[in-house]
């Protein structure tokens, strides 16, 4: 655009640079803050073998090419406009260091972006990417304090007199810093105002000190972001008061102001395009080739090492301030400035594409399944076939204990906690009865282990039940930062209540949270199960409108929930049910009143939610009408696990419809004589499914433990109008009870012919997602809880 006539003068005019420059300077400052924030150096620690040899091994590499092509370009364009004189020395210790940064800010949204944090390759990139970012800047500190000062000797002093103030705020400032951190409750709950201006204070300080002794002042900036804690989260809140006002104003106006200074029509001839194609490929093949050997030395396996190699050699931002820094040194000319501009955007634009190349999802699905073992390298199956026990001589019931539900993932949304722990509270079984406790100066006899007969017998093992939650990945770099900086279910206030919750009810409980595009949702749901070989995925339903939830608490954007959940129920190929709250173990929220009364002192105190009584009665019913097919049948086998506890009663109606002609298939032509024998055969299928449905429901029926037959009931209803009468029985079965603990009804989520209803739904896109018959009831003002059930992949196969 600088090509355009009058457009600088207009737009940048030359009385306002200073101004502008000043802006931008600070923008720059704040920027590296941020960019210190950012650097973990615990993870650096925590890996340091790899970290530093793939580290080193980036860094030397480039750096010596780098040294080798400054030669010809110190030579080649000395004469250059806007450059001091300066010895080789010099300038080839600045080359060298711009060939052999890494952006790590960069980085870390492309490992994010390409889900890689959490595997080898995003661990190993990660380690290394720290230790080389804090090379590269002191490499610069040391090239600007040499070029700003004429002798050799003024520039060591100015060295020990960085190096200095680099020990002076690691073992002086930062304990003190630390300290009045703990005690004003920053750490814990979030930096203060006064914190955050004591912080901003303390970066502007450091930056003019490092300034006025002759290094850059990004430098400063950069080093107190480096001594900011992270312990509960302070980095990230921190960065989350500051970064908007940074990315959005401060930073563009920086890259503004260094676009005027690029001139792609210095490129002119071919000397200068040659060495522009050696910089970009010493850039790639010193990164490429010096990760990729590292990393190999490291015992990681040939694609992995390629791919860490590939994302060495990211350049971004970083690159580009490195090069404004040159610049303004008078280091680089127009000319050559522009040179690395373009080997910068070059390497940046070409990380993506080549990793997604190189490691997509696929391979890394196939590479962690055959270093557990799971597979051979040509995705042959290792390990023993299960063995089949012959089961036959237990009784039909018995056999259900096998197939129960021992291992539950449930994804946590902040208002489905109550009814959630309602669910695991009867999943986990009735509490045994416990000795009342003596206090142990009392007692000669040692005290029997409460849990002592888990180990022995394995159907009394406790049910396993990992809480998950999902958090949407933003653009924002304190996002990035929650996903770099690990799992912190541990600072999760609803990770923390569930898992505290489900201690104490007799369950064994595991939390997580991850931070991933909104998008992505269903993909790392589906990711989750099949790690923890969940027997379940239970998924809760928001049922409230738009814009009621706290948006504090809102897990998805508008129209994203029905999305969300289709794409679950098609990826997921485990056992996977969707819960519909409607005051199943928890409040439900009384309706407003539509008359509008003028508030007063008085009517402020009338107006206090009054406290809740206990529930009296902790009963539950549960209504299962049972059509037949997969899904019915794994919606059969958790009704009767949890009608085991003893504050559960059930009844399963079974509804035989009358066998009619497939469901046909329009096509053009007329019927041939294959579609009639398709037919046949879909016909046969069908009514051979139905017998085997109307065996089994028999069988469990009469074989139901005595404890059960008091409480769970089997209905058996012929009818032509199966949804109909499913929400007839519906209303005679649920809330009669009103003052128990919610009633529920329980539904396969139905994909067979027979539930195909001729009326349009009330909910067209509620109908697709959790069926016909669960949008019947629930557009039908049924007042019960609805959970829709879907059998995974081994449930349709079997």
């Amino acid at each position: 655009m600088m090509r355009i006539p009058g457009f600088k003068n207009a737009i940048f005019p030359t009385v306002a640079m200073p101004n502008l420059n000043l802006v931008a300077n600070v923008g720059l400052i704040l920027f590296l803050f941020l960019v210190g924030l950012e650097v973990n150096m615990k993870l650096f620690v925590q890996n340091w073998r790899v970290a530093l040899t793939v580290g080193l091994a980036g860094m030397l590499l480039p750096f010596g090419l780098g040294c080798g092509i400054a030669w010809g370009l110190y030579h080649q364009f000395r004469t250059d406009p806007g450059i001091v004189s300066i010895g080789f020395g010099e300038y080839m210790l600045f080359i060298g260091t711009a060939l052999s940064i890494t952006a790590f800010p960069v980085l870390c949204r492309i490992l994010t972006e390409l889900k890689l944090l959490g595997t080898d390759v995003g661990v190993t990139v990660l380690a290394a990417g720290v230790g080389n970012d804090v090379i590269g800047w002191v490499l610069l500190a040391l090239c600007v304090a040499l070029v700003n000062n004429g002798s050799g000797l003024t520039a060591l002093y100015v060295l020990l007199t960085a190096i200095g103030w680099i020990l002076f705020l690691v073992f002086a400032i930062r304990p003190a810093f630390h300290y009045y951190l703990r005690r004003t409750g920053s750490i814990q709950n979030g930096p203060t105002q006064t914190a955050v201006c004591v912080t901003i204070l303390l970066v502007l300080f450091s930056s003019w000190f490092t300034a006025i002794i002759g290094v850059h002042a990004i430098f400063g900036a950069f080093v107190v972001g480096l001594i900011c804690p992270h312990e509960g989260g302070f980095a990230i809140k921190l960065t989350e008061k500051i970064e908007d006002l940074v990315t959005v104003l401060f930073l563009p106006l920086y890259f503004a102001l260094s676009g005027l200074s690029t001139d792609i029509g210095l490129l002119n001839d071919g000397t200068t395009w040659g060495y522009v194609i050696g910089v970009i490929a010493i850039a790639f093949t010193g990164k490429i080739v010096g990760g990729t050997l590292a990393a190999r030395a490291n015992k990681l396996v040939w694609r992995e090492s390629l791919t860490i190699g590939v994302l060495m050699s990211c350049k971004g931002l970083v690159e580009l301030i490195v090069l404004n820094i040159g610049l303004q040194a008078k280091i680089l000319s127009t000319r050559t400035f522009t040179m690395f501009v373009v080997m910068a955007l070059v390497t940046t634009f070409a990380t993506t594409p080549l990793t997604s190349f190189l490691y997509p999802p696929h391979y890394q699905r196939k590479l962690a399944a055959w270093k557990r073992g799971e597979i051979d390298w040509d995705d042959n199956p290792l390990g023993s076939e299960n063995a089949s026990v012959d089961t036959d001589e237990k009784p039909s019931f018995d056999k259900l204990q096998d197939t129960q539900v021992r291992r539950l993932l449930v994804y946590l949304r902040l208002e489905s906690l109550p009814s959630l722990f309602t669910f695991i509270t009867l999943l986990g079984g009735d509490k045994s009865a416990t000795s009342p406790k003596i206090h142990r100066t009392k007692s000669g006899l040692g005290t029997v282990p409460e849990d002592a007969d888990i180990s022995n017998n394995p159907a009394n093992r406790p049910l396993e039940v990992h809480g998950f939650r999902l958090l949407e990945l933003t653009e924002r770099t304190s996002s990035v930062m929650q996903v770099s900086e690990g799992d912190d279910s541990y600072r999760d206030p609803v990770v923390n209540a569930f898992r505290t919750f489900a201690q104490l009810n007799n369950v064994a409980v595991s939390g997580g949270v991850s931070v991933v595009p909104e998008d992505s949702y269903a993909e790392t749901l589906n990711n989750q199960a099949s790690d923890y070989s969940s027997d379940l995925v239970l998924i809760p339903w928001s049922d409230a409108p738009n814009g009621v939830q706290d948006a504090s608490i809102q897990d998805f954007s508008a129209n994203m929930q029905d999305t969300f959940i289709q794409k679950a129920l098609d990826t997921v190929t485990r056992n996977t049910a969707i819960f519909v709250n409607r005051g199943f173990g928890g409040p439900v929220k009384q309706e407003a009143h539509a008359l509008k009364r003028t508030i007063s002192g008085l009517s402020l105190r009338s107006a206090r939610e009054r406290a809740i009584p206990p529930i009296a009665d902790r009963s539950h019913h549960v209504y299962f009408p049972f059509f037949g097919g997969a899904d019915d049948r794994v919606a059969l086998r958790f009704v009767l696990q949890i009608a085991q506890s003893s504050n559960v009663t059930a009844t399963i109606v079974h509804f035989i419809t009358p066998q009619g002609p497939a469901p046909e298939v329009t096509t053009s032509g007329s019927a041939t004589k294959l579609d009639i024998t398709e037919k046949t055969v879909a016909t046969s299928a069908q009514s051979h499914s139905a017998s085997n449905d109307t065996t089994l429901l028999h069988t469990l029926r009469d074989s139901l433990p005595n404890a059960l037959q008091n409480r769970v009931v089997f209905v058996e209803v012929e009818t032509t109008s199966p949804i109909a009468d499913a929400l007839s029985h519906a209303r005679q079965e649920i809330a009669q009870s009103p003052k128990n603990a919610g009633d529920l009804i329980v539904l396969g989520r139905g994909r067979h012919a027979s539930l195909i209803s001729n009326n349009a739904p009330a909910n067209p896109e509620q109908s697709k997602t959790l069926g016909v018959v669960a949008e019947s009831i629930i557009s039908g003002g049924i007042r019960g809880s609805v959970l829709v059930i879907q059998a995974g992949e081994r449930e349709l196969q079997n």
